[in-house]
């Protein structure tokens, strides 16, 4: 597999109250063609700031650039879908018209065809006139992936997008997001606090340090696509992510008083 992201020599710091808040520290990752990537750690160690900058949504401190097939990235595009932690449907709007509502550029033949094509992916084509207030948290999530992945993206970006669900569904829609990568080979990128999501999920797995965020480690998932929660093999990971949050750190931020 080819690379198809670089994010090279990455920092970010906010500004609060005039003073400084560094959340990123000299991030320097690269992500294959396909590959499927979990981001891990502390709350507040910058995991959801870098995914916005890869989405364009936020800048990088000047020095540190993100590539997406050789080209830095400096605004949103269609190139890259990005999924919330919430839904983000337009309650106004049907679930067919959610799905197309980046599809602007197409004529009313091809938006209606790739409605149904991903709402049959995620399971939905029976509630394409539904409203959003009308569904299920599991179901919402299915739309909004639905939606994300109409444009076609390289890359797919998800922010913590099964946090709220409760376990069960949580269970089903990473199962369904693994067959659609399997299925569709698309490059993603999760952010998650749940170490075994991000056993069940990713071929590598960033471990970051508490801020500002830095990689600790990458801890590559040799495991097969098809994957057992109750396997030894999978436990062994599970342990290995685990212990990190549990390992002092040799050099951490001060804790920063707002």
């Amino acid at each position: 597999m080819s690379d198809i992201l670089s994010i090279r020599n990455l920092s970010k710091t906010f500004s609060v109250e005039g003073r400084p808040l560094p959340v990123l520290e000299n991030i320097n990752l690269t992500v294959a063609e396909g590959e499927f990537v979990a981001v891990v750690g502390h709350s507040g160690c910058g995991k959801s700031t870098l995914l916005k900058i890869i989405a364009g949504l936020e800048t990088a401190d000047p020095g540190g650039a993100v590539f997406l097939h050789g080209r830095e990235i400096t605004a949103p595009g269609p190139d890259r879908g990005m999924i919330f932690q919430e839904h983000r449907l337009m309650p106004w709007l049907t679930v067919e018209k959610n799905v197309t509502l980046g599809l602007w550029d197409k004529s009313r033949r091809e938006r209606a065809r790739l409605a149904d094509e991903y709402l049959k992916l995620v399971k939905l084509e029976g509630f394409k006139k539904a409203y959003p207030g009308q569904l299920s948290g599991g179901m919402s999530q299915r739309a909004a992936i639905a939606r994300a992945l109409a444009t076609n993206p390289q890359t797919l970006l998800l922010d913590e997008p099964f946090g709220a669900l409760d376990a069960l569904t949580k269970i089903e829609m990473q199962r369904e997001i693994m067959k659609i990568h399997n299925g569709k080979k698309t490059t993603m990128i999760i952010v998650t606090h749940d170490i075994e999501e991000a056993v069940f999920l990713a071929h590598r797995i960033v471990v970051m340090s508490n801020r500002p965020g830095r990689i600790r480690d990458i801890v590559t998932v040799e495991l097969p696509e098809n994957r057992s929660r109750g396997s030894a093999d999978f436990g062994w990971y599970k342990k290995k992510v685990y212990d990190y949050f549990f390992e002092p750190e040799e050099d951490t931020a001060p804790e920063f008083a707002l």
